[in-house]
């Protein structure tokens, strides 16, 4: 819960306690989507909206801080007043309804994050309205309390292009890091066999709908020898390399792509599965989520699901609150996972 008297005269209330409904307007821009969206209490989405930087970033084969810095100058003023009408049109919302304004403060691109992060702080000032900062990994895991009644405790997989992580979810503000990678994160590594391999980007969803098409055992890859829940995926890259090569200095045979990604992924979503079981015999738990980006690809969520099987209850969010979106933002800001009461908070790049 949070008691903000920063801008109003009256104290002002966040969270599952407030006794009343909560509407918070959450803008995220720490990569390269620009993003507005309200949220009702945390779970009910009133507006949404995301503008892409695919189209533009795909000609450079990843993503140019400085590039996607000015697209976000050039969208944000366009995602706000659509989440505005969208509030309108939906649920009668006006700006002044609004309970409070929160911003993605990092980690992420700094140039990017303050893009978004200044518009937020601009409306809570405009409005005399909390701001509440917010952190974009945190806001991935509370991407899996939209449209659900999901309730911790709960162990999360969070998978992205920057970070692997297994978290023990203990309450709505206390979580603790329990696993994570020691080099490559799981997206990291998804891009770079993609490039190895010769796939346009955005390499990773390319390389997971053709590795539906190969055959997993194909080729034995290795896993990352890490003890406990860590994770290492650096070695299993490096084996890619030299398999691509190997495979491509055979002038008789056509490259088999579609078996390369399918071995590749079959050993990524192994890893992870074997470690997210291992967490969760070590908890006691029932619940599991996944969360991030690399939440969207088919044989993980595919592996994580199998789950239920074991008795275990399974969250994942629909597709379009896995990539970064502005709604789990407001999530994240209503269940007070990381908040700031300060509209002088500053970016970060890196998690601290």
């Amino acid at each position: 819960m949070i008691k903000n008297t920063l801008f109003t005269n009256k104290p002002v209330t966040i969270g599952p306690e407030s006794g009343y409904d909560n509407y918070i307007m959450a803008i995220e821009s720490s990569c390269d989507e620009t993003a507005c969206a309200i949220v009702k209490n945390g779970r009910e989405v009133i507006a949404n909206v995301v503008a892409s930087q695919i189209k533009t970033h795909a000609k450079f084969g990843g993503v140019i801080p400085e590039i996607a810095a000015r697209e976000h100058m050039d969208s944000i003023n366009i995602v706000i007043d659509e989440a505005f009408r969208q509030a309108k049109e939906n649920a009668g919302l006006n700006p002044s309804d609004i309970t409070a304004f929160a911003g993605t403060v990092g980690p992420g691109l700094v140039g990017c994050l303050l893009v978004g992060l200044n518009a937020a702080k601009t409306l809570a000032l405009t409005y005399d309205k909390p701001f509440i900062g917010v952190n974009h990994l945190n806001a991935h895991l509370c991407g899996n309390y939209l449209d659900t009644d999901l309730k911790p405790p709960f162990m999360a997989l969070l998978v992205s292009g920057g970070h692997t992580q297994i978290i023990d979810v203990k309450s709505y503000s206390e979580q603790r890091i329990i696993g994570e990678t020691i080099d490559d994160a799981v997206g990291e590594a998804y891009d770079k066999v993609a490039r190895l391999i010769g796939l346009p980007y955005p390499g990773g969803p390319k390389l997971d709908k053709l590795a539906q098409e190969g055959n997993p055992k194909a080729y034995r890859l290795p896993e990352g020898k890490v003890e406990g829940l860590n994770f290492s995926f650096s070695g299993l890259k490096t084996a890619v390399l030299r398999l691509v090569k190997e495979l491509k200095s055979n002038t008789d045979m056509e490259f088999p792509t579609a078996d390369v990604c399918a071995s590749f992924q079959e050993c990524v979503s192994s890893t992870l599965l074997k470690k997210v079981k291992k967490a969760l015999e070590n908890s006691g738990y029932n619940q599991v989520v996944i969360a991030g980006g690399v939440a969207a690809n088919s044989e993980i969520r595919r592996k994580i699901f199998n789950l239920e099987n074991e008795g275990y209850k399974v969250f994942a969010p629909p597709m379009k609150y896995c990539t970064d979106n502005a709604a789990m933002v407001a999530s994240c800001a209503y269940f007070n996972t990381n908040t700031f009461d300060d509209i002088n908070v500053e970016v970060f790049s890196r998690v601290k």
